[in-house]
């Protein structure tokens, strides 16, 4: 794999790691800001509705501009947006400062998709795109952990300084290795829209918002379902999450040299394996050992969905993959706010925790039948 894609990953890596790690933060920023923790938690709805307004705007207004300055200058915003949210002095600029990091999100993953498949051989595209959102990946195994106890030990400014830090980092790499590459001389913002008049193009972004979304249907709410329904502690929770997040890691990676070799099949074998794994934990989530294994290859599943999502979106968009690419970032985040919400609505209306994972079963399900009529031949 060519030396660009793990300065895609590192970026990769710092978004990720500034995405989620709000949520293990939000006890310190309420105290410090003296906010309630409902208010805080809008600096995580205010991050996800920057990515899905940002994609869109960022992509459109860049068809012109040259891809290495586009995706250094989009490494360059995000470290600006955590350089404010670390010397904010109110609410107002922490919340400022996470939309403008978030308003790169999309694009960068978007552009660096097509970019990054760009780097390598047709039957290399997946894997390339996966060792991109690696970085991701292991932003849940190791950046967000280290960041939360960062934040908790030394304040939860220092946590946003380091991240911005690490945007900067990611930015100079990028600036270091990627070579100058022109805008398609045929893309325009018409042209990127023209996509989205292709049926296959909305059927790929409803697979990944449902296909995905029914992930968060469980896991937003994945340490109260151990606590309550499996019965563990606190400290053995972090130790599920971390298995959890290895799984994530194997399934990039793995998902990725299969999509090289049947994207069609890749797609639709891992949502099938994903909708059986949430129906399982449904019964597993009773007992420790079963449902720590049963997470595992939740997260086995739940990553290795991404490879084969983002090139069913740029195969049904080809042509002008840039806005759909980006869009389909956003439907990664519509997703994950309406499985949160779905879930939300189950516990608020007293159902016990395995109706979340059966509801996480279903939301996935209408996924992988999106999925499958995405691929079929007669569907343009």
């Amino acid at each position: 794999m060519p030396i660009q894609l793990y300065a895609f990953a590192l970026g990769a890596f710092a978004i990720g790691t500034t995405e989620f790690v709000i949520m293990g933060l939000l006890p310190q920023v309420a105290a410090d800001l003296a906010i309630s923790i409902p208010v805080a938690g809008l600096l995580v709805t205010g991050y996800a509705l920057g990515v899905v307004v940002g994609a869109p705007i960022m992509t459109l207004g860049t068809t012109k501009v040259d891809r290495k300055t586009l995706l250094v200058s989009l490494m360059s915003l995000f470290f600006i947006g955590n350089l404010m949210a670390a010397l904010a002095p109110n609410y107002a600029v922490l919340l400022a400062g996470r939309i403008v990091s978030s308003s790169m999100h999309g694009a960068f993953f978007g552009v660096g998709s097509v970019v990054a498949a760009g780097l390598v051989p047709k039957e290399k595209q997946a894997r390339a795109i996966a060792l991109m959102f690696s970085g991701l990946a292991l932003s849940n195994i190791i950046g967000v952990p280290l960041g939360t106890a960062f934040g908790q030990a030394m304040g939860w400014r220092a946590t946003f300084f380091v991240v911005s830090l690490l945007g900067l980092a990611a930015g100079s790499f990028l600036f270091a290795v990627l070579k100058p590459q022109a805008a398609d001389s045929t893309g325009s913002i018409a042209n990127e829209i023209s996509a989205l008049t292709r049926p296959r193009v909305w059927l790929a972004l409803g697979t990944t918002t449902f296909g995905f979304g029914g992930v968060f249907v469980v896991w937003t709410y994945i340490a109260p379902i151990l606590g309550t329904a499996t019965g563990l502690s606190p400290e053995w929770i972090t130790g599920v999450l971390f298995v959890f997040g290895t799984g994530l890691t194997l399934g990039n990676h793995f998902v990725g040299r299969w999509a090289d070799k049947s994207l069609s099949l890749a797609l639709v074998g891992v949502l099938g394996a994903l909708i059986l794994l949430l129906a399982l934990f449904s019964v597993t989530m009773a007992s420790f050992v079963p449902a720590t294994i049963t997470i595992f290859f939740l997260g086995v599943a739940a990553f290795g969905t991404i490879p084969p999502l983002q090139m069913g979106i740029m195969e049904a968009a080809k042509g002008a993959p840039n806005l759909a690419s980006a869009l389909n970032i956003g439907a990664f985040n519509l997703g994950n706010a309406g499985g949160a919400w779905i879930g939300g609505l189950l516990i608020g209306a007293g159902y016990p925790t395995p109706a979340l994972a059966l509801a996480a079963a279903a939301v996935s399900s209408v996924g992988l039948i999106l999925a499958i009529l995405s691929r079929s031949s007669f569907i343009r």
